[in-house]
């Protein structure tokens, strides 16, 4: 049985979340890859870019920790890693009860008059 202790996002782990989500072609490369894996050349040929500028998107997820890479014979392959979205996606669920705490205390507030 693998127990997986939830450590916080550091500042630059969540710098590099995001920003490697700023990218149109990279979320979408994400989403290819949380559906099933692939390779570098089968993601290249859905794209209107060279295969390097592909593999540089691929890097970019990938120090972000939200794709792996294995080697699978001669080729490389891309995972999706849900892990580390679900960690984002607490960090961003911690905002949004910030954001409704206070919603609730203006509500409160306005209740008063």
């Amino acid at each position: 049985m693998v127990v997986h202790t939830e450590i916080e996002l550091t500042d630059d782990e969540v710098d590099r979340i995001f920003r490697a989500l700023a990218d149109a072609t990279r979320r979408d490369i994400l989403s290819r890859t949380l559906e099933d894996e692939a390779t570098v050349s089968q993601l290249a040929a859905t794209y209107d870019m060279s295969f390097a500028a592909v593999q540089k998107h691929v890097a970019v997820l990938e120090q972000a920790g939200l794709v792996t890479k294995r080697t699978a014979g001669r080729e490389r392959r891309v995972r999706g890693e849900p892990d580390t979205i679900r960690r984002a996606q607490r960090l961003l669920t911690r905002y949004e009860q910030i954001w409704r705490g206070r919603i609730a205390r203006l509500d409160a507030l306005l209740a008063e008059d």
